[in-house]
């Protein structure tokens, strides 16, 4: 099978290649899975550099969340059989045309969803989810101020916010993917990430702020959320793809009444595992009713990952880039 695997961790990506690889047996437990499509995501990035939290023995097969066919089970796995549909994913494993799994990290592919926009939503959407409903506490009517919103999580958290009933503002810093964001979710408002946005957020939410800020930039981002949240509002710390890690007065939530809350989606299915079961079927019932969709910026071969990667660097993606095998 081809499969992309990182076999020396270079900052550049250069360790990692297309290579051909046995195809894997399932052991007992574990189901084989034909892969259809493979989501792109940061930590891919990252883990093939060393420089995710995540440090895979090498050599590793990269890719976080895939979309793909039930190809064999081991056994004792009474849930899944050959031909089935799923979704799913194991931390790496994905980028190849056949993954072996936990039986449990699968669950079925929503019937809505094709299978790039299936690949494409699994992390994204739990991200969202997590950071709106478990850490957010959003209601509907709040207002919910996004940053990032062209990225993948970004789009899912403009996407996820509108179906809770959430008023969105959307910040991105290019007309291009401010235009994108417009056509695709129609949020509330679509304003240019630059500095000064506290003052548009600050007129259109009548002077009050935003009840919930999502902030994956960090940086003089992070700084300026602080003067544009509501009293009791709630800045939902997601990463710092700025590069600077900010800090706070802690008179500033203590004057203003706000919380600053750290969000790690799959950490927090690891620590509660029902509520972390209850939030992957909230969003798969989501996308089922489709309430929710996931827009894929670009779905390439396996063999131009590179081109996706650099797509991701560059920071051009509007919504998610996956690889199909």
């Amino acid at each position: 099978m081809r499969a992309l695997q990182v076999r020396e961790l270079l900052s550049d990506h250069g360790g990692a290649g297309i290579v051909d690889l046995p195809i894997p047996d399932p052991a007992p437990g574990e189901v084989r899975v034909r892969v259809r499509a493979a989501g792109v995501n940061f930590p891919d990035l990252l883990m093939t550099g060393g420089g995710y939290q995540l440090k895979p023995e090498l050599p590793f097969v990269s890719g976080l969340e895939f979309a793909g066919e039930v190809d064999a089970v081991g056994a004792g796995v009474a849930d899944w059989d050959v031909g089935d549909a799923v979704v799913g994913g194991n931390r790496f494993g994905a980028m190849a045309e056949y993954a072996v799994v936990p039986a449990g990290a699968l669950r079925p592919k929503p019937a809505a969803l094709g299978w790039e926009e299936a690949a494409a939503y699994p992390v994204a959407y739990l991200t969202a989810y997590v950071a709106l409903v478990r850490c957010g506490r959003i209601e509907a009517g709040e207002t919910l101020l996004v940053h990032g919103a062209a990225g993948g999580v970004g789009l899912a958290t403009v996407d996820l916010a509108k179906a809770l009933g959430a008023k969105v503002i959307a910040a991105a810093s290019s007309a291009e993917k401010r235009d994108a964001i417009g056509r695709l979710y129609a949020p509330d408002a679509v304003i240019a990430a630059h500095a000064g946005f506290r003052e548009e957020v600050k007129r259109l939410t009548g002077g009050k702020g935003a009840d919930v800020i999502f902030d994956p930039v960090g940086g003089d981002v992070f700084d300026e959320s602080t003067r544009c949240i509501a009293f009791g509002g709630r800045l939902l710390v997601i990463g710092f793809a700025s590069g600077r890690i900010p800090e706070v007065s802690v008179n500033m939530p203590l004057i203003k009444g706000f919380s600053i809350v750290g969000v790690r989606a799959g950490e927090y299915g690891r620590r509660f595992p029902e509520r972390g079961a209850e939030n992957v079927a909230a969003i798969d019932a989501l996308a089922a009713a489709g309430m929710i969709r996931p827009h894929v910026h670009a779905a390439l071969d396996l063999g131009d990952w590179r081109k996706g990667f650099a797509m991701l660097e560059r920071r051009e993606v509007i919504g998610k880039v996956v690889l199909k095998p």
